[in-house]
């Protein structure tokens, strides 16, 4: 049966969207190895793709650069998946609607990790290619981590997301209680709270500070990798846009 131009711009298009044959098949009642034939001998599709939703993109870039990757396999397919700890539930789900509102075609699905305490919130779209350029060869520490325009223009507007995803992956809260005695003999408890976060990565360690230079957050490098907020004020801050676990 002869396809319309209606048909073929309709997969062009659900192609373009990163969805597989398959959905695009389901998508629109074209026959699969149909949409393969076209897909193979169209002209690669120049994509710019932009998040659906800016504030969750900037959060889940957090969560990304912290722990985070993309894995391609030979028939190109990608999968993004991010480790977290599954005690944390509410930033499972916040991970999850992420993806989701970010990319509103993918699936994320939940998978908990065996022999750990974590879980990866993973979902299979070719787009995630261009929602991460950071992606690559090795380890990110050993390699260059820059943003592209359009990122550095979401972060601008949200920095507040990306310091709670980046605090979320590879930072916490930590708050330590001790006593002291006081020259009058009495006893009194201090609780020291503060916000720590790690990264190996020199650029990625920047973008967090810069990011909380944006929220007027005030902060300090512990040593090399660690970026410690102490600051009464700064803390408050952190708390009050949700860097918290709990």
């Amino acid at each position: 049966m002869a396809r319309s131009d209606e048909d073929r711009d309709l997969v062009r298009r659900l192609l373009a969207e990163g969805h597989d044959d398959r959905r695009v098949a389901e998508l629109s009642g074209v026959a699969p190895n149909t949409v393969g034939r076209w897909r193979r001998s169209w002209p690669p599709v120049a994509i710019r793709w932009r998040p659906a939703h800016e504030p969750s993109y900037a959060y889940l870039l957090g969560l990304y650069l912290g722990d985070g990757r993309l894995s391609v396999n030979r028939r190109g397919g990608v999968v993004l998946r991010i480790a977290l700890d599954h005690e944390y539930g509410g930033v499972v789900d916040d991970c999850w609607a992420a993806m989701v509102l970010s990319l509103p075609q993918c699936r994320p699905s939940v998978v908990r990790c065996r022999h750990a305490r974590a879980v990866r919130v993973q979902a299979r779209n070719k787009l995630w290619l261009h929602a991460f350029p950071q992606h690559g060869p090795g380890h990110e520490h050993e390699r260059r981590i820059a943003l592209e325009g359009w990122q550095q223009a979401i972060v601008d507007r949200h920095p507040d997301e990306l310091v709670r995803g980046l605090i979320h992956s590879d930072g916490c809260r930590t708050t330590k209680r001790f006593t002291t005695r006081l020259p009058s003999g009495r006893v009194a408890e201090y609780a020291d709270t503060r916000y720590l976060f790690s990264s190996l990565s020199r650029d990625i360690r920047a973008l967090f500070c810069a990011g909380c230079d944006a929220l007027d957050v005030r902060w300090t490098l512990s040593d090399p990798r660690n970026v410690s907020i102490a600051h009464r004020a700064s803390v408050a801050r952190l708390d009050a846009i949700g860097c918290g676990k709990d």
